[in-house]
């Protein structure tokens, strides 16, 4: 374990491409945001490319940002973030399983159900969203991670540093890494080795905790690992 999260084993990601798709959802725009400020090149994708475009004029136009509909971000891209709701995950990812072949893909999405109670987490048949974008696309590098980030403080110009640890969990030693320097590049953030991907349900899950820890204190909390 002590290896996954040595300092010398982070990549160079100066130069990728990265694309988000659902990049027009407040969590899609504050990661395009922070990565792009970062220096990343960023695409984001949205099911209109006038929409897409529209949310990245939205950034800043001293950004490293374009908007295209969501083939043809995946094709531009050499990682993509998937950030779409839940409830077209499935379809979205299959229509692309062509576009995402080979390519790192970063599975964010959480599987959320909302009732009187609060927010709780949905039953997902192959395990979790990230084990359903393995199984639609076999020819990709599926990794999960970014689950816990809040929106409000990636988006807020006043907040300089995210106090953060993203964990990313996967099968692909390169692919995880690739994503833990990515997460790395925006200031407060650590990226952190979670486990493999069959360990993302209760990755995804904890996230209805989050909000309602976020709904009682009002607050953005988010996950801090400790000795690491």
């Amino acid at each position: 374990m002590a290896d996954q999260t040595s300092p010398h084993d982070i990549p160079d990601v100066s130069g990728l491409v990265v694309a988000v798709l659902g990049g027009t959802g407040d969590q899609g725009r504050g990661l395009a945001r922070r990565l792009a400020l970062a220096g990343t090149e960023v695409v984001i994708g949205s099911r209109s490319a006038e929409r897409a475009q529209g949310a990245a004029d939205g950034l800043g136009a001293d950004l490293p940002v374009r908007g295209l509909g969501n083939a043809a971000a995946a094709a531009a891209a050499d990682v993509v973030i998937v950030a779409v709701p839940w409830e077209g995950h499935r379809e979205l990812l299959a229509s692309l399983e062509e576009e995402l072949a080979d390519k790192i893909v970063v599975d964010c999405v959480n599987p959320l159900g909302f009732d009187k109670k609060g927010p709780y987490a949905l039953p997902v048949p192959e395990g979790s969203a990230a084990q359903q974008a393995e199984a639609v696309l076999p020819r990709s590098r599926v990794t999960a991670a970014f689950h816990h980030v809040s929106a409000v403080l990636l988006l807020d110009p006043g907040v300089e540093e995210v106090d953060l640890d993203v964990l990313v969990l996967g099968d692909d030693r390169e692919a995880t890494d690739t994503v833990r320097a990515l997460a790395g590049l925006i200031p407060g953030v650590r990226g952190i080795y979670g486990g493999r991907l069959r360990n993302a349900h209760q990755v995804e899950a904890f996230t209805a905790n989050l909000i309602a820890m976020n709904r009682r204190y009002k607050a953005h909390a988010g996950l801090r690992i400790t000795d690491v």
